[in-house]
């Protein structure tokens, strides 16, 4: 996958080329759209779409990277002294959830990609997001010994699970109910949080 420089520009671009690929896969559906039509409606050339994606295919994910990022901006302006589920939930209801166009590009997603190539995405996503609350933590806190760090990476990646375990669900009942899905995310981090200890405590464990 291309790396394109992660410049304010550079997101706006990919940004830019994301929204223009969901517009034409749910008008005309994958098959029928070329990247030359996606990048003419973004108002790039062919060249920096390569740049930046290495087909449309991979554009399929558009809707996982934008959360992503609005979910890393999201949580990094959430308070210092706030419990992580908290932070963690507010961030994921702020982002302009569109459950239609959710749907109707994962069913896309389904029909376009092999199952094993989803699979893999999605599994980058959810790492990816285990890194963002990993990096969130671990800026709140003063330096760390080796136990105390690698319990946040294991509350990270509980956490980004637990997260993903509610979206999975969701989409395979009414998807349309928005109000389910904030259920379900509340519900997966109010019980990971009843088993996850402060880093402070860490140090008392044998």
């Amino acid at each position: 996958m291309p790396q394109p420089p992660r410049t304010a520009r550079g997101e706006r671009t990919r940004e830019a080329l994301r929204r223009a690929a969901q517009v034409r896969f749910l008008a005309q559906g994958v098959d029928a759209t070329s990247a030359e039509e996606i990048a003419a409606d973004a108002g790039v050339s062919l060249r920096t779409f390569y740049r930046h994606f290495t087909s449309k295919h991979e554009l399929l994910f558009g809707d996982y990277d934008a959360s992503l990022a609005w979910f890393r901006a999201a949580l990094e302006a959430r308070p210092a002294d706030e419990p992580v589920t908290e932070s963690v939930l507010a961030a994921i209801y702020s982002f302009p959830f569109d459950p239609e166009a959710m749907y109707a590009i994962a069913a896309l997603r389904t029909s376009a990609v092999e199952r094993s190539g989803v699979e893999r995405h999605v599994q980058q996503v959810q790492a990816e997001l285990a890194l963002e609350v990993e990096r969130h933590l671990v800026a709140q806190q003063p330096p760390l010994d080796d136990d105390a760090r690698f319990t946040i990476t294991v509350t990270a990646r509980c956490i980004s699970a637990a997260v993903f375990a509610a979206v999975d669900t969701w989409m395979q009942g009414d998807h349309a109910d928005l109000d389910g899905l904030a259920h379900l995310t509340q519900l997966a981090l109010a019980n990971l949080a009843e088993g996850i200890l402060p880093v402070a405590k860490v140090s008392n464990l044998t």
